[in-house]
C-alpha cells in the first residue's frame, strides 16, 4: 500500500514537470505557425498632441477586444470576489487562532502565521483589483496603488510558494528526527521566515521600478499592467520572470517533491503501528493539498508568463495574454486553499478552531483538557511519588 502511493506520488511531480516543459515547447511550436499578429498586450507608443507630458499608447484590435471582453470585466472580477469572501475571512481568523489560541509556537506554526500573513496582505487589496475590472480594466487610483497591487499580486504567489515548499520540509524534518531541542527550531523558522521576507521584498523591487499604468488613447481607459511599453516587455520583463520561476517556483517544487518522497519513504519504512498509520494518512492528505496547488495556482501561472514573455522577447508578440491572465487569476486561488492545508497540519489548529467556533474561552479549553486528562489517567494512589533534587514530583 505505501510502496504504491510513493510510486504514485513520484509519478504525480514527474507529471507536474513534464506537464510544465511540454506546455512549454508545445506552446513554441504552436506560435511558430500561427499567422495571428499584433496578439499582445504591447503599447505601442502614439503621439501626444495635448503637448502634455503624458505618455499615450494604442493595443491591436486583439488586445482591445480582450480588455473590454467578458473575460476580464465579468469572469475575473467574479473570481476575485469569490477569492475575497473566502480568503479574508479565513486567513484572518487562521491568524487569530496562532496568534491567541495556540500556546506552543513551533516551526509548523511559525511558517503557516507568515503564510497566512501573506495571504492577508494580499487579499485586502482585491477590492481595487475588482474595481479595475468592473470598471472596464480602467484604473482611477494613480500609479503607487497599481505599483503596490502588482508587487503584492506576485510577492504573494511566491511568498506562499517558499513558505509552503518549507513547510513541507519541515513535516518531513519532525518524521525523520521527531525529538529535536524546539526552541532551537522555532528560532530557525524565525530566521528563514524573515529571509523570504526580505527575498520577496527584494525580489518584487524591480516591479516598482518600472511605470505599470499606461494610458489606451484609442480605448480611453488607463491599464494597470495589463499594457506596458514594447521595449519593457521584450527584454526587461523576460529576464525578470524567468528568473523568478526559477528560482522561487521551479526550485522549491523541487525541494517539495524531494521532501515528501523522503516522508513517505520513512513512513513507509517505519514499523506499523496505529501512530504511524495516522502520520501516513495525515501526510497524504497534505501531499494531496499542496499537489493540488502546484497543479492548479503556480505551475499554469509561471509556465504562461515565462512563455508569454519570451514569445514577446523572440517574435515581438504573443497571442497568450487571455490565458495568461487567467491562469495569474487561478493562481490567487492559493488564498483559499492555505487554510485547508493550516487544518490538515497541525492537530492543534483543528482542536483550537473547533473551540473558537464553539464560542469556548481559552480557559475553558483548559479545564476540559484537564478533566479529559484525569479521566485518561485516574489517580490511583496518594502515597504513589517521585523525589527528584530533593523534591517531590507527581508522576501524573
Amino acid at each position: 500500500m505505501s510502496s504504491l502511493l510513493l510510486k504514485r506520488t513520484k509519478s504525480l511531480y514527474f507529471s507536474n514537470f513534464l506537464i510544465f516543459f511540454f506546455f512549454f515547447f508545445l506552446i513554441l511550436e504552436s506560435s511558430g505557425t500561427s499567422s495571428s499578429k499584433g496578439r499582445s498586450f504591447a503599447g505601442q507608443k502614439v503621439p501626444n498632441t495635448n503637448n502634455d507630458s503624458e505618455e499615450l499608447y494604442k493595443v491591436d484590435e486583439f488586445a482591445a477586444k480582450a480588455l473590454t471582453g467578458k473575460l476580464t470585466t465579468v469572469f475575473l472580477p467574479i473570481v476575485y470576489v469569490i477569492v475575497f469572501i473566502i480568503g479574508l475571512p479565513s486567513n484572518a481568523v487562521a491568524l487569530w487562532v496562532f496568534f491567541f489560541r495556540t500556546k506552543k509556537k513551533h516551526p509548523a506554526v511559525i511558517y503557516m502565521v507568515n503564510l497566512a500573513l501573506a495571504d492577508l496582505l494580499f487579499v485586502v487589496w482585491f477590492p481595487l483589483k475588482i474595481a479595475y475590472h468592473v470598471n472596464g480594466n480602467n484604473w482611477l487610483f494613480g500609479e503607487g496603488l497599481c505599483k503596490v497591487l502588482v508587487g503584492f499580486f506576485y510577492g504573494n504567489m511566491y511568498c506562499s510558494i517558499l513558505f509552503t515548499t518549507c513547510l513541507s520540509v519541515q513535516r518531513y524534518w519532525v518524521v525523520v528526527n521527531p525529538v529535536v531541542h524546539s526552541r532551537k527550531k522555532s528560532e530557525t523558522a524565525l530566521g528563514i521566515s524573515l529571509a523570504i521576507w526580505i527575498l520577496i521584498l527584494l525580489g518584487t523591487i524591480p516591479l516598482y521600478l518600472v511605470n505599470q499604468t499606461a494610458y489606451i488613447s484609442n480605448l480611453n481607459i488607463t491599464t494597470c499592467h495589463d499594457v506596458l511599453p514594447e521595449n519593457v516587455l521584450a527584454h526587461y520583463m523576460f529576464s525578470y520572470f524567468l528568473s523568478l520561476a526559477v528560482g522561487l517556483f521551479l526550485i522549491p517544487a523541487l525541494l517539495t517533491a524531494v521532501a515528501y518522497i523522503l516522508m513517505i519513504k520513512t513512513l513507509n519504512a517505519s514499523i506499523l503501528v496505529v501512530s504511524t498509520e495516522k502520520k501516513r494518512k495525515r501526510a497524504i492528505k497534505l501531499i494531496i493539498a499542496v499537489l493540488s496547488m502546484y497543479l492548479i495556482c503556480f505551475t499554469p501561472s509561471n509556465v504562461l508568463l515565462v512563455v508569454h514573455y519570451l514569445l514577446l522577447k523572440t517574435q515581438n508578440e504573443s497571442h497568450l495574454y487571455v490565458s495568461y491572465i487567467t491562469a495569474l487569476c487561478l493562481s490567487t486561488l492559493n488564498s483559499c486553499i492555505d487554510p485547508f492545508i493550516y487544518y490538515y497540519v497541525s492537530k492543534d489548529f483543528r482542536d483550537n478552531l473547533k473551540n473558537a467556533l464553539l464560542c469556548r474561552s481559552v480557559r475553558t479549553t483548559q479545564r476540559m483538557q484537564v478533566s479529559l486528562s484525569s479521566s485518561r489517567y485516574p489517580k490511583k494512589s496518594n502515597s504513589y511519588s517521585s523525589k527528584s533534587n530533593g523534591s517531590t514530583k507527581s508522576t501524573y
